[in-house]
């Protein structure tokens, strides 16, 4: 079916519709066919017996069950044999045909497949940029707590290698960064002042926030224009079911970069990948890093996840961070917050 599935896609491009009904979407179909539909977008329809326990992270246009769609009359549905090509639609025809010594011999020599095979395990990575994404705008979320600025390293240099490894692609849009953090102790003047937008965040929290923000962009960007988002972190599952949702539905491209391989491909289908560490070793020379940030002065904005504070000042933000008392309240509180949950995550696990 699966097999049939996919060549089917390559014979009928989109605007289309194709529908499944079956109760394996969720458990055998659902990895290699959400990948295939943040490539190629059909309206999907899905129908099946027993609802899934899980929600299935394919984007759909409806879905039935089964009984529901049987209620409805229709004409003679095609009898097919797939393994002898022969099609009727008389039942007593097709039964006689099922029970004949050419179906028993054609079924004795078919190949049976018991595993999907996943037609998007061995796409590559790192794509050459097309001409529709070549100048779309690029927002970055960067999780700090996964991929920090490494001792030594100069945070000036932190923006100029992202947009330098983007354009060894052919990307040359408009790139947005947003650095998600503890910034207590974070070298704020001289990332600042090549543009990135710094947001306080405890560990723990810096998903949901950053989740959020996503939500936001996504306002804010039409479902039908490109646009590229690039997830900095080793976690970025914890916010992959929102981000797929986005990636079938709309035209954007994703990115990512991790401190380490993921020991397994995610469904997340991506148009470049890149590990932390060779991403800021890019080809920048000290002469182009300062041609690229030669002010001193801030340019983005600051903000406090935890408590909705935003400035522009680095002075105020600093303030707010060391001396604000609400600040102070709220850290509390959420960590608070936390050590309950993963008390109780212990306890139940543990159970």
């Amino acid at each position: 079916m699966y097999r049939n599935m996919v060549e089917w896609r390559d014979q009928n491009p989109p605007p289309a519709t194709m529908m499944i009904i079956s109760n394996q979407v969720g458990s055998q179909f659902s990895w290699d066919l959400v990948r295939l539909q943040q490539r190629t977008l059909y309206n999907l329809f899905l129908a099946y017996s027993v609802r899934p326990v899980f929600s299935i992270v394919l984007s759909t246009s409806q879905e039935w069950r089964w009984k529901e769609l049987l209620q409805n009359k229709r004409s003679a549905p095609l009898l097919y044999c797939k393994s002898c090509n022969y099609g009727s639609q008389r039942l007593k025809k097709f039964r006689k045909h099922l029970s004949s010594y050419n179906h028993a011999r054609e079924e004795g020599v078919t190949t049976v497949y018991t595993n999907v095979e996943r037609v998007t395990a061995d796409w590559g990575r790192n794509y050459k940029a097309t001409p529709e994404f070549a100048t779309a705008k690029i927002q970055v979320w960067w999780d700090m707590f996964d991929c920090p600025i490494p001792q030594g390293y100069d945070a000036r240099q932190v923006r100029p290698s992202i947009e330098a490894a983007f354009k060894e692609l052919g990307y040359s849009g408009p790139v947005s960064i947003t650095a998600y953090g503890d910034h207590k102790h974070t070298p704020l003047q001289a990332l600042s002042s090549t543009g990135v937008h710094v947001a306080h965040a405890v560990p723990g929290v810096e998903y949901k926030r950053m989740a959020g923000d996503v939500r936001e962009w996504h306002a804010d960007n039409p479902p039908q224009t490109a646009a590229i988002m690039m997830v900095i972190s080793d976690n970025v599952d914890i916010i992959s079911i929102g981000l797929v949702k986005l990636l079938q539905e709309n035209k954007y491209n994703l990115f990512l970069a991790y401190s380490f391989r993921p020991y397994q491909m995610s469904y997340l289908l991506t148009s470049a990948e890149w590990l932390w560490e060779s991403l800021l070793a890019g080809p920048l020379t000290k002469h182009s890093l300062l041609s690229e940030s030669e002010s001193s002065v801030s340019t983005a904005m600051f903000h406090c996840k935890l408590c909705r504070f935003d400035t522009i000042s680095i002075d105020n933000f600093r303030a707010h961070l060391l001396s604000d008392e609400k600040h102070a309240q709220e850290v509390s509180i959420l960590s608070l917050s936390l050590s309950l949950y993963l008390l109780f995550m212990s306890n139940h696990l543990s159970n």
